[in-house]
């Protein structure tokens, strides 16, 4: 198992800020990092990956699209651009040594029409995401498509129809990034999704209820676990939480003590459930 912590804790600027932030996680006992890429310029993420290699951390990739890059749009010079911008995003994974780029990027955050998804705007979907996989293949990098709950998303909403879509992709670089935040809104059993989507999970986010300390709210972290076990899951499990510093998260509010006190108690909760077959009982408050 390898333990990895996503970089949207200190909000969407990537850059060289960060550097004292890294060695940090190094030293808390992480494996590795969640590079959110924004910037999608190559040249930008260089220096980023030679800091990783200096002190050591592994990184996989995550991107998300807003209303500018849209793959199920009406138009279809929007869905070319937004491919166009996902191998871009893809290339900056390449550069950064990731070997998985992942998110909800088979349609855009925030976007609705007041109806399902219909079967043209599926259609498109599954045919760029097939395109974007087989590049990702050339750079031997595996997509890793998350659903979001339904206020964020439309095209998947829950692990049933993100199974039915990866499937339909039907291709060995389209896996699925398995979220436990949304799907403590939307699945009626955690651990039952997990397993139903078995050998298709190729990343495991663990996200509390509240975006905060994993283990202080009241996601069914047995289930979860029960279910990593069950699976014989060995690959990367990560701590997402969110920050007022992150906007687009609509967090008003700090949640935990510090963002240091987050990644101690995090790893510490979840490194315990993994490592010993008896779940211990999330810290209290």
């Amino acid at each position: 198992m390898k333990y990895s912590m996503n970089l949207l804790l200190w909000g969407n600027q990537i850059d060289d800020k960060l550097f004292p932030t890294l060695e940090l996680i190094k030293e808390i006992g992480f494996d590795g990092i969640e590079v959110p890429i924004f910037n999608t310029n190559p040249e930008h993420w260089f220096k980023f990956r030679k800091k990783l290699d200096d002190i050591g951390l592994s990184c996989e990739t995550d991107t998300i699209c807003g209303p500018d890059h849209h793959l199920i749009s009406q138009d279809p010079s929007m869905r070319k651009a937004t491919l166009e911008h996902l191998k871009r995003a893809l290339d900056c994974s390449l550069v950064l040594g990731a070997t998985k780029l992942m998110g909800p990027y088979h349609s855009a955050l925030g976007v609705f029409t007041g109806q399902p998804a219909t079967a043209d705007e599926w259609k498109w979907a599954v045919d760029s995401i097939r395109e974007l996989a087989d590049y990702a293949g050339e750079l031997d990098i595996t997509l890793g498509l998350e659903y979001l709950n339904r206020f964020e998303l439309y095209l998947t909403s829950c692990g049933d129809e993100l199974i039915r879509f990866v499937d339909d992709v039907n291709h060995p670089n389209c896996k699925i990034m398995f979220d436990t935040f949304h799907a403590n809104i939307e699945e009626k059993n955690i651990g039952d999704t997990m397993r139903k989507m078995g050998d298709r999970i190729s990343f495991i986010q663990l996200s509390e209820n509240d975006r905060s300390t994993p283990g202080k709210g009241n996601v069914d972290w047995e289930g979860i676990f029960g279910a990593i076990r069950d699976l014989k899951y060995d690959g990367w499990i990560s701590i997402e939480a969110f920050s007022p510093k992150l906007p687009v998260a609509n967090i008003w509010r700090k949640m935990f003590e510090s963002e240091e006190q987050l990644m101690r108690d995090g790893l510490s909760f979840i490194k315990s459930n993994i490592e010993n077959p008896q779940i211990v009982k999330p810290v209290a408050f």
